[in-house]
Order: C-alpha cells, then sequence, then structure tokens
C-alpha cells in the first residue's frame, strides 16, 4: 500500500509496551502520547487531557459530552488539576472502578484530532494495553506513526506462506499445517488441510480465533476448546467420505487473534470483570476496547493463497459468513456448530445469543 511503512508501526507497538511515547499523525492533526498503564513515573510527568475510547467515556458517565455526529468517537478529557501518570491509569483501569468510584468531574473537550485519536486507540488494541493515553506530557517521542502506516501495516497483502509440512493430527492423520506471516507483524497464522485438497469441492472451513485458557488449558468458561474440537472431527468425518459432498475435505483457519482482537492480558482483564457480574460485551466496553475486534481480512487472504475461492461455513455467527462475504469469499452454506453448554459458560453462550446474534437455541 503506497504512502505507508508498516515497520513504523512494529516500532510503535513495541514502543508502547515498553511505556515510551509516541506520535500519532493523521488527517486533523498529530498528537504525541504516553500509554496510560505502561507508562513510567517521573518527577514533573503531568497531562492536561487523556484519550479515552467511547466505550470508556461511557463507564465513567461522559455520554452526554460526546459528539452527537460522532457517538463512537475517541473522547479528550480534562479535569480540574493536571493528571499524574496514578491518576492516569486510574482513569484506564476498570478494575480500580469499585475500589475508587468517586473520581472527576471532568469534561470532554471539543474534538479535533480524530484520525489520530482513532489510530492511537487501534494501536493500543494491537499492542495489548488499555486503551488510554496522556496528551502532551512533554516527553519525547519514541517512534511517529501514521494513520497511512496502520493502513499499510494491516493491510492483508502483506500477509504471506512461509512454511508447510506433514501434520498428523488426533483426528486425521492425513492433514498439511501451513504457516502465514507479514513481514512487519510477530502475528503468525497457521492453516491446517484435513484430507486431500480438491478444486473440485467446497471444503468445510472453521474460522478459530486463537484461545489459550479454551484450547490449551481447558478453560470452562468458553466454548473455543470443544468448538475446535468438534471442527477437526468433522473435517475428518468429511475426508472420509461422511459429507454430503461424498469426498470431501476440510480446513481449520487458525487466527492469532486472542480474545477476539483485543489480546490475551486485556481477555484475563474482561474475566474479571465478568466475576464482578458483568457479561462478555459489557466487561469489554468497560476495559474500553470493542467487543469484536477480529480482522477478517486476514482470513480471506489466507483462503486466496491457499487457492480457496469459495467455504462451507462452520458457524453460528452469521456476522462472520457476512464479513467474509464483504472481503470477497464465496459463503455457499453456513453449517451450524453449535455445542452444549456447561454451568460456567451458559450465560456465555446466552450473551452470544442475545448481544451478539450467534444462531443458538
Amino acid at each position: 500500500m503506497s504512502g505507508g511503512h508498516p515497520r513504523k508501526v512494529a516500532l510503535a507497538l513495541d514502543a508502547l509496551r515498553h511505556g515510551w511515547a509516541i506520535k500519532v499523525e493523521g488527517e486533523g492533526g498529530a498528537l504525541d502520547l504516553l500509554p496510560a498503564e505502561t507508562g513510567f513515573a517521573q518527577p514533573g510527568l503531568y497531562a492536561a487531557r487523556l484519550l479515552i475510547s467511547a466505550a470508556r467515556a461511557a463507564t465513567l458517565k461522559l455520554t452526554n459530552q460526546r459528539e452527537a455526529a460522532a457517538p463512537e468517537a475517541p473522547v479528550m478529557i480534562h479535569g480540574a488539576e493536571p493528571f499524574s501518570l496514578h491518576a492516569a491509569r486510574t482513569l484506564a483501569d476498570p478494575a480500580l472502578d469499585l475500589a475508587e468510584p468517586l473520581r472527576g468531574p471532568f469534561r470532554a473537550d471539543p474534538f479535533v484530532a480524530h484520525a489520530a485519536a482513532v489510530a492511537a486507540l487501534d494501536l493500543a488494541r494491537l499492542a495489548g494495553i488499555l486503551p488510554a493515553f496522556m496528551v502532551s506530557t512533554g516527553i519525547e517521542p519514541a517512534v511517529a506513526v501514521s494513520t497511512a502506516d496502520l493502513a499499510a501495516f494491516k493491510d492483508p497483502l502483506e500477509l504471506t506462506i512461509q512454511a508447510r509440512a506433514r501434520l498428523p493430527v488426533h483426528a486425521c492423520d492425513a492433514a498439511e499445517i501451513v504457516a502465514f506471516r507479514a513481514r512487519d507483524d510477530m502475528r503468525e497464522h497457521v492453516a491446517l488441510v484435513i484430507g486431500e485438497q480438491r478444486g473440485d469441492t467446497v471444503p468445510l472451513v472453521r474460522l478459530h480465533s486463537e484461545c489459550l485458557t479454551g484450547d490449551v488449558l481447558g478453560s470452562l468458561k468458553c466454548d473455543c476448546g470443544p468448538q475446535l474440537d468438534a471442527a477437526l472431527a468433522r473435517m475428518a468425518e468429511e475426508a472420509r467420505g461422511g459429507g454430503p459432498n461424498g469426498s470431501g475435505w476440510g480446513l481449520l483457519l487458525y487466527l492469532r487473534q486472542e480474545g477476539r482482537g483485543i489480546g490475551l492480558i486485556n481477555k484475563l482483564r474482561a474475566y474479571e470483570l465478568q466475576d464482578q457480574g458483568f457479561d462478555t460485551v459489557d466487561a469489554n466496553e468497560r476495559l474500553g476496547l470493542p467487543s469484536e475486534a477480529r480482522d477478517f481480512p486476514v482470513a480471506a487472504r489466507m483462503l486466496d493463497l491457499l487457492g480457496v475461492p469459495a467455504v462451507r461455513l462452520l458457524t453460528n455467527n452469521p456476522a462472520k459468513v457476512a464479513a467474509l462475504e464483504r472481503v470477497g469469499v464465496i459463503v455457499t452454506e453456513r453449517v451450524a456448530h453449535q455445542l452444549p453448554a456447561n454451568p460456567h459458560n451458559a450465560r456465555y453462550l446466552d450473551t452470544k445469543r442475545d448481544r451478539t446474534g450467534h444462531l443458538l437455541k
């Protein structure tokens, strides 16, 4: 993508994880920002303003001050006194909402550098940190990054096949693993081909976003692990000739998008909020993060590189079907993939059904 430098985003993400200041440039202006979560305290470090997401602003009861024309836009707030790093962290972290309920009053400023602010919050999500920044602290930015750089970093055409090998798995010993990577992105996605890939048969495909707690540790809070196992078993059945098209094959896309794109640490923070009584969607919003931030164009790119134009999609989520179709994938059939609930994930599944549109009975 012309005009952008993906490597600057890689440097910016590294800077945010280390707590260094960055400059974000976009249409409407530039912002000098210090991450509230990871920044290092030092004498004289204050900021008159704090950049937070619209969802976090709603938690802080600032929704009536947001611009009606852009209700989801980031919010710049200020208080009676400048923010110290401690005060900024307190406002950014919803785990402290109950411990320190009396905060403010705050006001939302008229917003100017909207594009840079949107990009900054997206960078925080990609870095896996809380989306809150101290603005103009006077610290020299470690790196400058633009909205064009971010667009280039997220361009799915950057993704290429890096390796492939035979990989017998428990569900099917005739399987092949294919690894994908973009040069400036540390995330490595993989595809698992179950059976023999055939051009005359539309494969049964599952898009599965990484879930360390469910896939590896056997968490009962979600249905990810059982869904993964069941998907591989159904694909193996297709490969043995048990599918509707006779001798078929399956394809699992394992996407490195933990927590639906918010990262492992923030997902565990959402779990902590769920233990306080919030559902999945509300927990993410209190963190200032979206409940759905997965990158479906990456999945479309993986399918394209594998030469798969059409899929039978194993999912209960119509939005996933629509997302793939928007980026050019032909979905010939949505194949239901519902599994029994357990006492620990029943509310999670109810939230999927009632708030995110999953087709669960």
